[in-house]
């Protein structure tokens, strides 16, 4: 019996991460798998050959797409040609559907026969849900990373789609606070934690309106402010926290911005995954996002959800207060705070939705998503 042939691509520092605990559950069930197409520096890791850099298709937002449009386009044509010659038993696109998805529906064009699996739901839930029917004629299975997935491309007639289990709760040990973080939670100064966001434009209007918010706070009970920072962005972190009211502890790196999370009463947070982060540590957060005029005007017209924060979408419920625009002002952000540092009624309540993330967001047994993923891709295989 000849061995598996899988393809999979993936045009992105997060799909290669995904890409690479997939090969390892991959190669778990069937050793003497044989696997190509488009990866990075994780993959390759894993022993993975790519058929150019990876770098050459990560390019995010209109106007870079369209400075790199020429060498976009021929690495869609060199990866669809590569994959019709290869033949592979089924073809796994990771997350980025704007190179992932123009090289799918070329595949399916040209060899209808080979599968193709979509690992990471694009967010057809919050905007342009017609994305999700547009889907069926090329993507025969998706993977799902959030539990609400799979009934959102239902509704909206998407395709077949299965929750894997998003990749945070593999690290859940890294997440948990033990005894003694729980203690200090209690104890004042109050820890509390502060992210600013990971994009430049967010950060430059969020820090300044958090730095107030804080001064407010402070002078109502005493905290100790911690601030994970993204490294290409800790330059930038640093001079606009000179300005802040409150003295602030600028951290560098996963393992600090964990620890930091374990022991944090409450936290501050720019809306993103880390809001998810801070959900499988039970911390209470606010949150907050600010957007330029334009980008305000489009998403008020294209977004469709009740929340823009992940956790409350999970527990479909509006948890954790969220303040955006106009309503993301220090005194509205100082206001829903100080509740979750000093306890009450507040605080209780956020506990108690925290309490429920991780029910909602867990597999079966000790499953991981890498290897529900793998199920999924070797089954789609066997059928191809």
């Amino acid at each position: 019996m000849s061995s598996k042939k899988i393809w999979l691509v993936a045009g992105e520092d997060s799909g290669d991460q995904l890409g690479a605990k997939l090969m390892r559950a991959l190669r778990a069930a069937e050793p003497e798998i044989v696997l190509g197409g488009v990866g990075g520096e994780a993959m390759a890791a894993e022993g993975f050959a790519s058929l150019f850099p990876m770098e050459d298709v990560a390019v995010m937002g209109y106007l870079p797409v369209l400075a790199r449009a020429p060498t976009l386009l021929r690495r869609i044509r060199e990866t669809v040609a590569a994959a019709v010659s290869a033949q592979p038993d089924v073809l796994v696109i990771i997350d980025s559907p704007g190179f992932t998805h123009a090289v799918a529906k070329r595949v399916r064009r040209a060899a209808p026969g080979i599968p193709i699996v979509d690992y990471v739901s694009p967010s057809v839930w919050a905007w342009r849900p017609w994305r999700a029917k547009g889907m069926r004629p090329f993507i025969d299975h998706v993977l799902a990373l959030l539990p609400f997935e799979p009934e959102a491309h239902r509704r909206l007639g998407g395709p077949p789609c299965t929750y894997v289990g998003h990749p945070l709760i593999e690290r859940f040990s890294d997440l948990r606070p033990d005894a003694a973080e729980r203690a200090a939670r209690e104890h004042a100064p109050f820890p509390l934690v502060v992210l600013p966001g990971s994009r430049r434009a967010e950060i430059e209007r969020l820090m300044p309106v958090f730095g107030q918010a804080l001064g407010r706070i402070a002078r109502e009970v005493p905290v100790s402010v911690s601030l994970p920072a993204v490294t290409r962005h800790r330059a930038l972190i640093e001079r606009l926290a000179l300005g802040w009211p409150v003295p602030v502890r600028i951290l560098a790196g996963e393992g600090p911005k964990y620890a930091a999370f374990r022991g944090a009463r409450a936290a501050l947070a720019a809306s993103g995954t880390v809001t998810l982060e801070l959900a499988l540590a039970g911390v209470p957060m606010v949150v907050a996002y600010r957007v330029s005029r334009a980008e305000e005007f489009i998403a008020r017209r294209l977004i469709q959800v009740p929340s823009i924060v992940l956790p409350n979408l999970i527990l479909d419920q509006n948890a954790m207060p969220e303040f955006v625009q106009a309503d993301c002002t220090p005194e509205t952000l100082a206001g829903a705070l100080l509740p979750l540092l000093r306890g009450g009624p507040e605080r209780d309540a956020q506990a108690a939705a925290l309490a429920r993330i991780d029910g909602l967001m867990r597999l079966p047994g000790t499953d991981t998503p890498s290897r529900a993923a793998a199920r999924i891709v070797l089954a789609a295989a066997g059928e191809g």
